[in-house]
């Protein structure tokens, strides 16, 4: 299975979870997306549901001088989540990664304010919470999303995403009430692989689609 682009990838994924929630009579769905790649997949979820729409920003703590190897992920207010095996490999302790979470923290709440323009979060406590990525990799950033937002209180935790490594998905299953992926390849080695094409979501581009909302 591949996906011409994310809203392709979304109908194919709104088309799934619009047969799940009348299978388990969801009425009350929230849709959030993890921007930004999340967002148009996101867009076409929230629209077939006919739910409101808005973001759970995480970051990805990134090891010292490689910032683009991702040793855990923070989302909201939550605490820090790592990757203990990750963190042994390379020799590395939380305490040493403060700086590096202090940095990521600021970004996060930069990107809220930017997102939302003003408009506070939506309320989930007691409702059906459909979090959406474009897909999944080493899974950390959801599971970060996901532990904060278990917090605030939903009835129910989904994770939503077009294509997942096989890998991932037990663990988020311990997070999540449900997850919902309509592909889990044998060959996977990044979501990039599975759409033509893969273009980087701005955000100008995710400003305007919430908006819409």
């Amino acid at each position: 299975m591949r996906f011409r682009d994310r809203r392709h990838a979304g109908r194919e994924l709104a088309a799934r979870l619009v047969s799940w929630a009348d299978d388990l009579r969801v009425t009350d769905a929230v849709v959030l997306a993890l921007p930004r790649g999340g967002v148009p997949v996101a867009a076409e979820v929230a629209a077939a549901l006919r739910a409101p729409l808005d973001v759970v920003v995480a970051r990805k703590i990134g090891a010292p001088g490689h910032r683009e190897l991702g040793v855990g992920a923070i989302a909201g207010e939550g605490a820090p989540l790592y990757d203990g095996e990750t963190l042994a490999m390379l020799g590395l302790n939380p305490d040493g990664l403060a700086p590096v979470v202090a940095r990521e923290r600021v970004e996060l709440r930069r990107r809220e304010e930017l997102y939302r323009r003003g408009r506070p979060a939506l309320d989930i406590a007691g409702r059906t919470v459909i979090v959406v990525d474009d897909g999944l990799a080493t899974g950390v950033t959801a599971r970060a999303a996901l532990q904060f937002l278990r917090a605030l209180g939903p009835e129910r935790l989904v994770l939503a995403v077009p294509v997942c490594a096989p890998q991932s998905a037990p663990v988020i299953e311990r997070e999540a009430d449900d997850l919902v992926c309509l592909h889990q390849p044998q060959s996977f080695r990044a979501v990039g692989q599975w759409y033509d094409d893969f273009a980087q979501v701005t955000d100008d581009e995710v400003i305007a689609t919430l908006d819409r909302f």
